[in-house]
């Protein structure tokens, strides 16, 4: 009988644990439990990340970018396209061979896979901005020709 509350054990733990990706989470940016960590190197120094939903290293993860005001974004790209929405701030975006795109509080913006850009976090409130990639997280810098 004990073996049998054992496995039975084990196996709700492991049931748990497999459906843990599939519960529904709301969440602010302003909350005080999310974990925020450095960007890539290449980034200036005020740029954080937080994982919201998934893996970095797998595909399909959502993040939280953080920029202070007046401060770039350099140039780089992603292997993956991003789906985006502004969750405070304006942000400036310019993508190759594109006209400037300003992006505001609650705006959508997509960004495709591999187009090379650089941004813009105006003056005022930090740009915190939702990013859902579909393949695994990646930044790139280019450097301008």
């Amino acid at each position: 009988m004990s073996k049998f509350i054992f496995f039975l054990s084990l196996f709700l733990l492991t049931s748990s644990n497999l459906y843990a990706e599939n519960n529904a989470l709301v969440i602010s940016h302003k909350n005080n439990s999310i974990e925020w960590g450095p960007c890539p190197a290449f980034i200036p120094k005020g740029c954080e990340i937080a994982v919201l939903k998934g893996n970095p290293s797998k595909n399909n993860l959502d993040i939280f970018f953080k920029v202070p005001g007046d401060f770039h974004i350099p140039y780089h790209n992603h292997t993956s396209q991003e789906r985006m929405v502004l969750v405070s701030g304006t942000l400036d975006v310019t993508y190759d061979n594109h006209k400037k795109a300003t992006i505001k509080t609650g705006n959508y913006a997509f960004g495709p896979a591999k187009l090379p850009h650089s941004a813009y976090c105006h003056k005022g409130d930090d740009c915190v901005l939702y990013i859902g990639f579909v393949a695994p997280l990646d930044a790139m810098p280019i450097k301008k020709q």
